[in-house]
């Protein structure tokens, strides 16, 4: 077994502290990676959360967007070579034989995706340990190649945050010539912004907050509608194609149905609890309520390129990985502009050990 230093807990209420826990030997398909960046991620917290009270069997290592450096390749592996910069989503592996797999959708797997981290490893049924840690061993199918040409910080978001929102920007077409609204100007929404602006579209940005219209500019709305203003919602009723739903909190669907326009799409991505609707707010204007989730391999390697080839990353606040817990606590209560990222490169004997 390869051996590395990494962040975890056991119960909910215990700080993320230093361990030693095991990788899997390489098997012919796989890179061993060292990461170097890794993003913190709301659902990073909800995992550590669920966490027993009377405490798990083994430590959960979160962490399931991270950038690194290939440091190991398995005998079979041909799209990598030792030293090669990577990038790691939160899915490490799929059945690859189902209709979801086959369409390029390894995120919506039938027989459930193996997550970055409290996921089960398809082949000796353990337990995955995030990246959170200094090395991370994956099959070369579920990594990707980093633009290199981008600060390797600001990538790692893109890979949890940028492809859950570009995934949706893709599928309903947006570019020149539509309008696309964010609701929520989060980690989702600010690169939701940054890529439906790069995408050619006119970009709106919706908010309760007046004082997030400077910011929403900066990061390249053409508009700003602020929900609280009953004049603003009225001007822009029924004037968005698309809009991109980031915000996690409880809230109503209608009011934003009410800014789509005919045949226009609301996206549901930041809260993903249950919400009530009346059908009358579909009905008038032939509107759709849709999702979607993470992202698939075809897509990810397309953000990541596109985002190199147009200089997007997300706006990041980076600690090092010594301070995680001062990052849990503070994106806990939402002190981030607009994600953080731990720098890995503190932590003692990076690196796997063989014993």
């Amino acid at each position: 077994m390869r051996r590395t230093t990494a962040y975890g807990a056991r119960r909910p209420d215990e700080e993320l502290s230093l361990r030693t826990i095991e990788r899997r030997d390489l098997r012919p398909d796989d890179i061993a990676v060292r990461v170097t960046y890794c993003g913190v991620c709301f659902s990073d917290l909800s995992a550590l959360a669920a966490l027993p009270a009377e405490g798990a069997d083994q430590p959960l290592v979160p962490g399931h967007e991270f950038v690194g450096e290939v440091v190991d390749v398995g005998a079979e592996v041909s799209r990598f070579r030792v030293g090669d910069q990577v990038a790691v989503g939160n899915i490490v592996d799929s059945c690859g034989t189902c209709d979801m797999c086959r369409a390029g959708q390894e995120n919506f797997c039938a027989e459930f995706p193996t997550l970055t981290y409290g996921g089960r490893d398809r082949h000796d049924g353990s337990t995955t340990h995030g990246g959170y840690s200094g090395e991370y061993v994956v099959r070369e199918d579920f990594a990707y190649h980093r633009p290199e040409n981008l600060d390797a910080a600001a990538v790692a978001p893109l890979l949890c945050a940028g492809v859950t929102v570009w995934e949706p920007l893709r599928r309903w077409g947006a570019g020149p010539g539509m309008t696309v609204g964010v609701a929520g100007l989060g980690g989702l929404g600010h690169l939701a912004v940054r890529l439906a602006k790069a995408l050619g579209a006119r970009v709106v940005v919706l908010t309760r907050s007046p004082g997030k219209a400077d910011d929403a500019r900066q990061l390249g709305a053409d508009d700003v509608v602020v929900t609280t203003d009953d004049e603003q919602t009225a001007r822009a009723a029924n004037s968005i194609d698309l809009l991109i739903d980031t915000i996690s909190a409880p809230h109503d669907p209608a009011a934003l149905l009410r800014l789509v326009g005919l045949d226009g799409t609301l996206v549901s991505l930041g809260y993903l609890g249950p919400i009530s609707l009346e059908t009358m707010d579909l009905l008038l204007g032939r509107k759709s309520l849709a999702s979607a989730g993470s992202g698939g391999r075809p897509r990810t390697q397309e953000l990541l390129d596109f985002c190199g080839e147009h200089g997007i990353t997300a706006d990041v606040e980076v600690l090092p990985s010594a301070q995680v817990s001062t990052a849990v606590r503070r994106l806990a209560a939402n002190d981030v502009r607009y994600r953080f990222v731990l720098d890995l490169s503190d932590l003692p004997a990076a690196g796997s050990r063989r014993g």
